[in-house]
C-alpha cells in the first residue's frame, strides 16, 4: 500500500477525466450534484476518474456545446483512455459517488446523474464493486487508481453550497471535509 504522505494528488474538476498508472497517485474530486465515476484494471495497474454535470445530451449532434460536461462523453473518454493504457473491458471494475440533491427547490439532477452512470456501466458489462450515491450533501472523494481504494468526506450544508456554484466554474481550494469520512475497499 503506498504511503498516503507520499501520494501526489491530481486534483478532477467537472468535465475533466484522467487515466493513471502511478501507484503514488491519489486522484480527488468535490462533488455536490455531480458525479465521479472511479474505474480500474487490477491487472494492468491502471485506473482513473472522471467528473461529469449532466448525464447526457438529448440531441448530441445539437450545437458545438461543452460535450465534457456529459456522462456519455467522459464515460467513453475514460474507458477508452483505459483501454489504451492496457485495461482489458471485461477485468474493468468501477465505483460510483456523488449524485447529491444539495438544494431542494432543483430538480433532481444528481439522481438522474448516478441512474445514467450505473445504467451506462451496466450496458458496458463493467462490475460496479462499490458506490455511495444520493443524499443531501455533497462529498470529498479521494481514489488511488491502482489500487482501487476509495475514500469519502461528508460536507456540511455551507461547503456543499458553494460545491454547487463551483460545478459551475473552476473550483476554488478544496474546503476542510467534516471530520467523519467513509473508507471503501
Amino acid at each position: 500500500m503506498t504511503n498516503e504522505a507520499a501520494a501526489r494528488r491530481v486534483h478532477i474538476i467537472q468535465g475533466e477525466y484522467k487515466v493513471i498508472s502511478d501507484p503514488n497517485v491519489v486522484l480527488s474530486t468535490i462533488l455536490g450534484s455531480c458525479v465521479a465515476a472511479c474505474l480500474r484494471d487490477p491487472v494492468a495497474g491502471v485506473g482513473g476518474m472522471n467528473h461529469f454535470l449532466l448525464p447526457g445530451s438529448a440531441n448530441p449532434g445539437m450545437g458545438g456545446g461543452d460535450a465534457t460536461r456529459y456522462g456519455v462523453h467522459l464515460m467513453e473518454l475514460l474507458i477508452n483512455g483505459l483501454l489504451k493504457k492496457g485495461a482489458k473491458r471485461e477485468r474493468i471494475e468501477a465505483k460510483v459517488f456523488g449524485g447529491a440533491k444539495t438544494i431542494a427547490t432543483f430538480s433532481n439532477v444528481g439522481e438522474q446523474n448516478a441512474a445514467f452512470a450505473m445504467q451506462f456501466l451496466r450496458d458496458e458489462g463493467i462490475k460496479v464493486v462499490g458506490s455511495s450515491t444520493g443524499g443531501e450533501h455533497g462529498r470529498k472523494l479521494e481514489f488511488w487508481p491502482v489500487s482501487g481504494r476509495a475514500r469519502q468526506y461528508p460536507l456540511t450544508g455551507a461547503e456543499t453550497q458553494k460545491t454547487v456554484a463551483q460545478e459551475q466554474q473552476r473550483p476554488a481550494p478544496v474546503q476542510k471535509p467534516v471530520e467523519s469520512s467513509i473508507e471503501f475497499f
